[in-house]
């Protein structure tokens, strides 16, 4: 299944995109971090935040990633030194990287999920994140999160990529909240990465076609008689409205969307984030859409690194590296590294 808007795109721009989608997920997550758990995250201050950050480059403390990165990198890492999703690699990856460095962030439940893991020998890598919540699994962002690069890797086969990411989601995440919160921002990324990138976007007709594949998802789920059928269509049908309003309040997106750690209270939001951003906001002061973009997400409040980072990853994805201020990636810890492995990803044999 193609995307209708879908075009080939040459190696210089797939790859410029590619960069763009790892390092718009890094720069979200490094530069929301700070402002984390903030609900009343002053518009002045950040906008001297990214004036500062994005003008001549001066050195100070790198920003560091969080789980939200580490977790991205041990999917894209598994990608190109397995040529697939290798699920029990990736289990293993996630382990050794959250031992390796814990200090990352990491939630509680995931890090259960992750000593079970290694305590059981990886015998049965599923089982874990299938016990939490009293077997109902975790509904939390955590997928969505790490998933664009399946998105990149599987850029030309539709239905391997939604499965790739169902099975990275669920060694942690088994909620159908979650499972589908990562397929949106899955095929959220997928969208932005099969358009020509320009500064007029058709918001409407890129949101019709998220919903529409969001509600084929969602019409094949089973779902418990008392649970909302298609709670992900019901989402981005405010999107839509949102976007025909001349002026939508942060209180009502966070009323509506959302911007907690749930998968459904957070992945819409940063969709809607990265589609309010093609044209200006009232109190961020910047002609670079893609700034705008992350700036506009950390300005909600809430779960401020994962909404930018994965709104981040779909504007990226969308207008490539070149729109990406240099200086604001020289603030950010990883960014070399995160480069190198966009590149890698592209050129696996197996992702054409």
């Amino acid at each position: 299944m193609k995307s209708a808007a879908a075009s080939a795109l040459d190696n210089a721009l797939l790859r410029s995109k590619a960069r763009g989608c790892l390092v718009g997920a890094l720069l979200g997550d490094c530069l929301g971090s700070p402002y984390e758990g903030d609900n009343n995250v002053s518009k002045v201050v950040l906008q001297n935040y990214f004036d500062k950050l994005s003008g001549p480059y001066f050195k100070s403390p790198i920003k560091q990633y969080t789980d939200d990165t580490a977790m991205t990198k041990c999917i894209s890492e598994c990608l190109v030194d397995k040529q697939a999703l290798d699920s029990k690699d990736l289990a293993k990856r996630f382990v050794s990287e959250y031992f390796k460095e814990p200090k990352r962030g990491y939630g509680s439940n995931v890090v259960e999920v992750f000593h079970k893991l290694r305590n059981e020998k990886y015998e049965n890598i599923w089982r874990p994140a299938k016990e939490q919540f009293g077997g109902g699994g975790s509904y939390g962002n955590g997928g969505a999160m790490r998933i664009a690069p399946i998105a990149l890797f599987y850029r030309n086969n539709y239905e391997k990529m939604i499965e790739a990411a169902r099975q990275a989601t669920m060694l942690t995440h088994t909620n159908r909240l979650a499972v589908n919160g990562a397929l949106l921002q899955c095929i959220a990324v997928y969208l932005s990465l099969h358009r020509q990138p320009s500064h007029s976007l058709d918001v409407v007709e890129f949101t019709t076609e998220l919903k529409q594949r969001m509600s084929d998802i969602e019409k094949a789920d089973e779902v418990e008689e008392f649970e909302e059928q298609s709670p992900y269509s019901v989402k981005l049908k405010a999107v839509e409205e949102f976007l025909r309003e001349d002026h939508v309040l942060d209180e009502e997106v966070d009323n509506v969307l959302g911007t907690s750690i749930s998968a459904l209270h957070s992945v819409p939001t940063a969709v809607y984030c990265f589609l309010r951003a093609q044209t200006a906001i009232p109190n961020i002061k910047t002609d670079c859409p893609f700034r705008r973009t992350i700036q506009y997400s950390i300005s909600l409040g809430g779960d401020t690194d994962t909404i930018a980072s994965m709104a981040g990853a779909i504007a990226g994805a969308y207008y490539g590296m070149e729109v990406i201020n240099q200086s604001l990636q020289k603030h950010c810890e990883f960014i070399d590294e995160t480069i190198q492995l966009s590149d890698s990803i592209v050129q696996c044999p197996s992702a054409t």
